[in-house]
């Protein structure tokens, strides 16, 4: 993927990620338990949903950022029951890389396996925040492959927030804008984003005091 295009590609997807964390309005709850609240509003990039989900994680940042940073060496399909393989396509830079993810089925098996290809960016900002910014890519290394549906994720990210004087836990905020593709009913699409965000959030802290100890 020539450099200097998948550079500014992502910029703008991290541009746009960063707005959907500064822009409150619009969002509607449909899921709270254990601290953990999942809303959604309707994305303006495909005719399905952006959601958005928030928490506080009871680790440093630096253990959270190790579980879930899309690089070589992550920890993900160890503890994330919605990633079964995780693996770096193309490295364009040190925080610029082309991935491909695979889910298992779901839903009962009413969602079969999926993958997905993304150009990532890791940013950091200045209070210390660290965010992983993605969009679907198509890549020469990585066409459809038998077995799985390619699903295309729009922009999406999280950002994984230091709080003052709270050196032990973080403030993560997630943004999922999924396109499963696929001949699925949609309240079974519906039904699963705000039950797998809850579940993102328990698994990854349970795996942020175990895994990356």
């Amino acid at each position: 993927m020539d450099p200097a295009l998948a550079a500014q590609m992502s910029e703008a997807v991290a541009e746009k990620v960063l707005q959907y964390r500064r822009d409150e309005s619009g969002w509607k709850i449909c899921r709270e338990a254990n601290g953990v609240s999942v809303s959604w509003r309707p994305s303006v990039e495909f005719s399905g949903n952006l959601y958005r989900g928030e928490g506080i994680m009871n680790a440093p940042p630096e253990k959270v950022w190790d579980c879930i940073k899309p690089l070589p060496g992550t920890l993900r399909a160890k503890w994330d029951e919605n990633v079964s393989s995780f693996e770096i396509i193309e490295s364009l830079t040190d925080t610029l890389c082309v991935s491909r993810t695979t889910s298992p089925s779901a839903a009962m098996k009413l969602i079969s396996p999926r993958d997905f290809v993304d150009l990532v960016l890791i940013k950091k900002y200045e209070d210390g925040t660290l965010s992983s910014n993605a969009v679907n890519v198509e890549h020469p290394l990585c066409p459809p492959k038998p077995g799985y549906v390619r699903g295309f994720n729009h922009p999406c990210g999280c950002f994984c927030e230091p709080l003052p004087g709270e050196p032990n836990k973080t403030h993560l905020v997630t943004f999922f804008q999924t396109d499963l593709s696929g001949y699925l009913p949609q309240s079974v699409v519906d039904s699963f984003f705000p039950r797998s965000m809850a579940g993102f959030y328990t698994n990854l802290e349970k795996a942020a005091k175990t895994l990356c100890d």
